[in-house]
């Protein structure tokens, strides 16, 4: 067998920078928005092609109204199972690659979802296929698991998600890394909810006669937008209200939509609380008013993190590379599995800069330093006997 330390199994991804730049441009090329079904499953098919060749199993399970959800499972000489999770999904419409496609430019990758996370999927593949090339058989089990709908919340993927995290060992999410290489330790609860007004239409010349939905959820959003509390880490924004047919017309509809961040379950559990306290309370009795959604995504406790964090800083240190922790208010799959107490450790992708945004571009050299770190992180989890 070959070395299989974390320099030797860098210096074996970087060897070939243009296979895997390749395989990046392949995957950053193809539409992933979280609606359009047949556009995830072919990403999900062009993933496919990177690991059955390595000798993974692949398995599909229908996910109505989205891309199928993915495994590929393949069984090693060792014990131990490492779930390595994932998304085919992004942020970015099909009509994006109209005007923006993959480019490399000084040492950057940028395109739709390059960062978020197509460089993760790539970067995963390049790690696990140098392991297979050092003759690396340490670990029991390594299972990639795909999830089609990560981007609007994972609701039809959670329960799945949660019952594969209950069969690993050891969960690594590919999330990217924040500018400055920090990986993510844990992370906040997040809340999404949607309220809807039902009142009476008028015409403004008969005013008295309608009942606004939309004047009684307007008077909701300073009040609700006043939960915030920056020192405790609240947060309550209203990212969407709209309502009304015409200029004339008392409104007769409206819908808000509230996002919800906490810090921990309990205080995200609290301020759901006080959010529904506001929105039921009526200042006009004859709107009707329903309230749907809650806590999306648990609280991911750092405690679930603090043993991955320490052998992955180990073989970061080990390559020379700085390997910051952060804890982040925003939710991801991984929250799932840590709240579940499965040991887990997020943003371990490539480093992003401008993450969602027409600037998302990824330095090439934290793909490949990334893929050493993980290929790093599994076979020192071979070692581990979190199954005594």
């Amino acid at each position: 067998m070959q070395s299989t330390s974390p320099a030797s199994l860098r210096a074996a991804i970087v060897s070939r920078p243009h296979v895997i730049a390749a395989r990046l441009e392949t995957l950053v090329n193809l539409a992933a928005g979280s609606h359009d079904a047949a556009a995830v499953d072919a990403v999900g098919d062009a993933v496919a092609g990177l690991w059955e060749p390595l000798g993974f199993t692949s398995e599909r399970r229908a996910l109505p109204g989205f891309g199928a959800q993915r495994t590929f499972t393949r069984q090693f000489g060792g014990r131990g199972r490492v779930m390595i999770l994932g998304h085919l999904d992004t942020v970015w419409p099909n009509e994006s690659l109209r005007d923006w496609r993959y480019a490399e430019a000084d040492g950057m990758a940028s395109g739709p979802g390059v960062g978020d996370m197509k460089g993760g999927l790539v970067m995963a593949h390049a790690a696990v296929e140098a392991l297979i090339d050092s003759g690396f058989d340490g670990i029991g089990e390594i299972r990639h698991v795909l999830v089609p709908d990560e981007e609007v919340g994972s609701a039809a993927s959670r329960t799945w998600i949660e019952a594969e995290a209950r069969a690993a060992d050891w969960v690594l999410v590919l999330e990217p890394a924040r500018a400055n290489g920090a990986v993510v330790v844990g992370r906040g609860a997040v809340g999404a909810i949607v309220v809807r007004a039902e009142g009476r239409s008028a015409h403004t010349v008969n005013k008295a006669e309608g009942a606004s939905a939309l004047a009684e959820l307007a008077a909701k959003v300073a009040p609700l937008e006043a939960l915030s509390d920056a020192a405790t880490g609240d947060v309550i924004s209203i990212g969407i209200l709209r309502g009304g047919d015409a200029r004339q017309v008392v409104p007769q509809d409206c819908e808000m939509h509230i996002d919800l961040r906490a810090r921990t379950a309990e205080r995200a559990e609290a301020l759901l609380g006080r959010v529904r306290d506001l929105v039921l309370a009526l200042r006009d009795p004859r709107v009707r008013i329903s309230m749907t959604g809650g806590i999306t995504r648990p609280a991911f406790p750092t405690s679930a993190s603090a043993g991955l964090y320490a052998a992955a800083l180990a073989t970061a240190t080990a390559l020379g590379l700085d390997y910051p922790a952060v804890e982040s208010g925003g939710g991801s799959d991984g929250s799932f599995a840590a709240a579940l107490g499965r040991p887990t450790l997020d943003g371990l992708g490539p480093i992003c800069f401008d993450s969602c945004s027409r600037r998302e571009r990824i330095p090439l050299d934290s793909l490949f330093d990334r893929a050493a770190v993980l290929a790093g992180l599994i076979t020192t989890l071979s070692g581990a006997g979190a199954w005594d």
